[in-house]
């Protein structure tokens, strides 16, 4: 066989897509079955929330198993090692900075929001109630959070990244986070300001993925994910009459 650093030719003339070369389009084919999958969940069979949450997690997980079952590649195992001292303070500050920015935001532009439709809507399509929704926010915020930012940093962007796959990474990883959430958001908002949010959602991502992408793990993302998370359910136990 010759190799080169693209393919593998064989003496009868056939070429083959080396190890190397399959992790991008393994990355970004799992990724995309992941959402779909998650997709078909959300508008197909709606069930309530801990049956969709245990889906998830099947789902998500699977997806970074059948990745590194295909491709042999371990690196995404790194994602959960430990930073570097001292290269979480910034992501400390930003996720306490993203949860009163989200909080001051809310009680600013309250007055012309309406989001009443947000907790009848949680209510008939997850099952919530008044008393169940604090348990799934704590839920939401913390473990909802560290499955997410595996799916679409420790395996969606790192894996690109690290193949060499850099501009694909950044892009890819952000966009899919955003239109993942688009399903989840069905019937909260007015169009424009569903537009608003999802691209909102992109430079989420394009910030958690700058995050990581120094620190090659996860960490850094998650606490500022989870400053989000945090401020979001806030606002959701006010709409609810629960704070």
């Amino acid at each position: 066989l010759y190799h080169c650093s693209t393919c593998q030719v064989g003496a009868a003339g056939g070429v083959r897509m080396s190890e190397t070369d399959r992790r991008p389009v393994l990355a970004t084919l799992l990724t995309v079955l992941g959402c779909l999958a998650m997709l078909w969940v959300e508008w197909v069979l709606s069930p309530v929330y801990p049956v969709k949450s245990s889906a998830k997690a099947l789902v998500f997980l699977g997806c970074a198993a059948a990745y590194v079952l295909a491709s042999g590649d371990r690196t995404i195992l790194r994602s959960f090692g430990r930073p570097e001292q001292g290269a979480m303070r910034l992501p400390l500050l930003l996720g306490g900075g993203v949860f009163l920015l989200l909080l001051g935001g809310y009680t600013l532009l309250s007055p012309w929001l309406d989001l009443s439709a947000i907790s009848g809507n949680l209510q008939a399509k997850e099952g919530f109630t008044a008393a169940t929704f604090p348990l799934a926010a704590l839920y939401i915020t913390f473990g909802n959070s560290l499955l997410e930012e595996l799916f679409f940093r420790g395996f969606a962007f790192l894996a690109l990244y690290r193949s060499g796959y850099k501009k694909l990474a950044w892009t890819f990883s952000a966009i899919a986070f955003a239109l993942y959430h688009v399903s989840i958001m069905d019937g909260w908002f007015h169009l424009a300001l569903l537009v608003l949010l999802t691209s909102g959602l992109a430079c989420a991502g394009l910030l958690f993925n700058a995050l990581d992408a120094k620190s090659q793990t996860i960490w850094p993302g998650w606490l500022v994910h989870m400053g989000a998370n945090l401020a979001i359910n806030t606002i959701a136990l006010h709409l609810w009459g629960i704070i």
